[in-house]
């Protein structure tokens, strides 16, 4: 299963910041793309559908004293209203998303061409809603937090038999929640549990903008969730939703852990240059103890090891006496370096091997002179 739409995303969840207004809804969505665009990340806002006449029962559409129930029948907008709201991102170089808390929602999303459909913590074991969501064979995004762990098996058994890509994103259902209830060490846990999937993290804590986004990347999570609001018309903005210059620091926080994680997650890194100069200045080279006759038998007590690793010398990490029983090519004065072409030595029989160990090291002709010391550095390769 591709799992390439899910790494390195951002999801701007509006939720219902808009008001049930476009207008708002636009400049939302326009302020933070500017910021997505400026950070050079890819980002989808996302949004929420829901099919009022259905959503809430008849009976109690005039609750107003149910805050939920009002807060879902003031933000409502319409069909037509969300179309336009979606060209717009698309418009604004964004990906629109969609939490479909409904199965005519989940229509919507199929005729909007929405490239992946949300799945809310609340919903991620309602059956009816996931079939429905299955046959769209689009990829989903699941938050699970609260889920219990038989739920949460079943949900992406139930994906995984229908072969359809899917990240499971570690979130704490309570908006908002302290930096003590991140439970950042969820994000190893699904990893391990689920292999196969994008693990990311949906957040709702609200002291700062830095600190989770680098541990959930560092812990392995690789797509990325928050609240996004504007500061409008003396709104509240909720403590778990995000201003655009929040979310300019969050994307510039992804940005230094990506710069200090490196790129060799599954590999061993490649050493830089100078970590190899630094660390080689500490190799000891092999020197004689006593003068040394070519054809000679080079033995234990015939050498000692002693810092400055020289230019040509081989050294501790080269020398196999006990497995090989090296002889010499040629001799060498007592205290004088072993270099690599006095000895018989498999390192010897390579080109690209005597290359490196007489590029490596302290060069001899440096407060001194070479042929004094016997030592012979020409035409070496």
């Amino acid at each position: 299963m591709n799992r390439d739409i899910f790494e390195d995303l951002f999801v701007l969840e509006m939720t219902n910041n808009h008001l049930g207004s476009l207008e708002r809804a636009l400049r939302i969505s326009e302020q933070h793309a500017r910021i997505v665009r400026f950070n050079n990340v890819r980002a989808a806002i996302k949004l929420q559908f829901r099919d009022i006449d259905t959503f809430i029962h008849k009976d109690f559409r005039e609750r107003s004293d149910i805050r939920y129930i009002r807060r879902v029948l003031e933000t409502k907008m319409s069909k037509a209203d969300y179309e336009i709201l979606v060209n717009a991102i698309r418009k604004y170089g964004c990906l629109p998303m969609a939490t479909p808390f409904d199965e005519k929602s989940v229509d919507w999303c199929v005729e909007f061409n929405l490239p992946i459909i949300k799945i809310a913590s609340a919903d991620s074991n309602d059956w009816m809603l996931l079939e429905k969501i299955a046959k769209t064979r689009k990829p989903v995004i699941v938050s699970v937090g609260g889920l219990s762990l038989k739920d949460l098996d079943d949900m992406v058994t139930f994906f995984e038999n229908r072969h359809i890509p899917m990240a499971i994103n570690h979130c704490v259902a309570a908006y908002p929640h302290e930096d003590s209830e991140c439970e950042l060490s969820q994000i190893e846990f699904l990893k391990n549990r689920y292999p196969n999937h994008t693990i990311g993290y949906s957040c709702h804590e609200y002291k700062d903008w830095t600190s989770s986004i680098m541990i959930a990347y560092a812990k392995g999570a690789r797509t990325f969730e928050r609240h996004i609001d504007i500061e409008e018309g003396g709104k509240t903005v909720a403590k778990y939703s995000s201003l655009p210059a929040q979310i300019d620091t969050w994307f510039k926080a992804f940005h230094k852990v990506r710069e200090m994680s490196g790129n060799s997650e599954s590999h061993r890194k490649i050493p830089l240059e100078r970590e190899t100069a630094y660390l080689d200045t500490y190799v000891r080279g092999v020197y004689a103890r006593t003068d040394l006759k070519e054809g000679q038998q080079l033995l234990e007590e015939d050498v000692y090891m002693a810092i400055p690793l020289q230019k040509g010398q081989i050294s501790s990490r080269e020398l196999m006496l006990g497995r090989y029983g090296h002889h010499m090519l040629m001799g060498c004065r007592k205290d004088q370096p072993i270099t690599i072409d006095m000895l018989d030595t498999p390192y010897s029989h390579s080109d690209e091997l005597k290359k490196t160990i007489y590029d490596r090291g302290l060069d001899p002709r440096v407060g001194g002179d070479a042929a004094a010391k016997g030592i012979d550095l020409s035409n070496k390769s």
